[in-house]
């Protein structure tokens, strides 16, 4: 029989890992996924040889886990002269005898070269295609010779369904996560001069930023020269006139994206 009642009473133990892989995936994307939970799986470096992961929760191909208590891995040492790159990798494994699964965290150690370092390749495996093995990158240690290099995280965490967060605000601005979206609200007041523009106090974080600059207008209260509202790529957020002189009037506009 191959329709299921997954989260009904079956009178035997019959909920696989793979019935709630196949859920979440349905459910939320078969991409890895961090999300917005703990310390985010933050990775701070101890020492040279030392990394720690702090306390998150994620989702392998449909698999969630998480981390409750900061989590250490070791690094091996660099070569005098050469630049190396290791990835940290949450690693799935599933026993083949007793089908028994774990995830744990392990590093893939990159070849060292003179001039360019390059990431490790990651092993591809389908969980749900019967690979007994599949990895989650999530931290890049870039050294350069014996000189442990920062940390570069390879995901973007992911906010809860549902929730609404308030970013930053101030008397001019309001950015907010609701869900998986962002919205950027101006109400306030800039110069009158041509390409006059204000910025937003604050950059977006790496994973709240949209993936190509979006501009909208904001309108002005004496109905006349508008201005755009722009959030960028990198981060940044700012009002300006649209080119021609403008004025002193209060001016209010909003943009709202999805995020990646």
């Amino acid at each position: 029989m191959t329709i299921e009642l997954v989260d009904g009473k079956a009178g035997v133990a019959h909920i696989s890992s793979e019935d709630k892989a196949i859920i979440h995936q349905a459910k939320f994307g078969k991409s890895d996924m961090v999300f917005d939970w703990g310390d985010v799986l933050k990775c701070t470096m101890g020492s040279a040889n030392k990394a720690t992961i702090g306390t998150g929760c994620a989702s392998i191909q449909g698999l969630d886990w998480h981390i409750t208590s900061a989590e250490s891995v070791t690094i091996s040492n660099g070569s005098q002269g050469m630049k190396r790159n290791d990835i940290i990798c949450a690693h799935y494994h599933r026993d083949s005898k007793t089908g028994n699964e774990n995830v744990k965290l392990t590093v893939l150690k990159g070849s060292p070269n003179a001039t360019a370092a390059a990431d490790p390749t990651i092993p591809s495996g389908k969980i749900l295609s019967g690979a007994v093995d599949a990895y989650m990158p999530l931290w890049r240690i870039p050294l350069d010779g014996i000189t442990v290099g920062t940390p570069v995280r390879l995901f973007t965490p992911r906010g809860a369904l549902w929730d609404s967060v308030t970013l930053y605000q101030d008397s001019n601005w309001i950015i907010m996560r609701n869900g998986m979206m962002i919205l950027i609200k101006f109400s306030g007041k800039i110069g009158s001069g041509s390409w006059d523009a204000v910025e937003c106090p604050v950059k977006l974080a790496s994973w709240y930023r949209p993936i190509v600059d979006l501009s909208t207008v904001c309108l002005v209260s004496n109905g006349q020269t508008s201005r755009s509202l722009t959030a960028r790529a990198d981060g940044t957020i700012r009002v300006a006139n649209m080119g021609a002189a403008g004025s002193n009037q209060l001016c209010v506009g909003s943009l709202c994206y999805p995020l990646p």
